[in-house]
């Protein structure tokens, strides 16, 4: 794998944990200063915006969870022994594990 593809795929890896941590701040904001409500009857753009960047984000999880599994049974650098424990992991701690597994073996490669 070239260097520009793992640097995208890190880039898009640690998307979810960065987009995590912007959400939880833009709703404990939301406490603090709560809009007037608006007269258009629609919501507002601001929750449009965050639906759409929720959802991609949902997406692209789903995406990468695919693409490390792909990974993790065609890299020969995982022992055989380790490759479903390390799908397993990915599958079910995936935003925490894909960083990791990231690390340890697209990048040091």
């Amino acid at each position: 794998m070239k260097n520009s593809a793992k640097i995208v795929l890190g880039i898009a890896t640690l998307w979810p944990i960065v987009y995590m941590c912007l959400f939880f701040v833009f709703m404990f904001s939301m406490f603090l200063w709560i809009p007037q409500q608006s007269s258009s009857g629609g919501p507002p753009v601001f929750i449009t915006a965050l639906f759409g960047l929720h959802f991609f984000t949902m997406l692209l999880i789903f995406g990468l969870i695919a693409v490390y599994i792909v990974n993790v049974f065609r890299n020969d650098r995982i022992d055989n022994d380790k490759k479903a424990l390390w799908a397993v992991v990915i599958f079910l701690g995936n935003c925490i594990a894909m960083p990791v597994y990231w690390y340890l073996y697209i990048w040091k490669e």
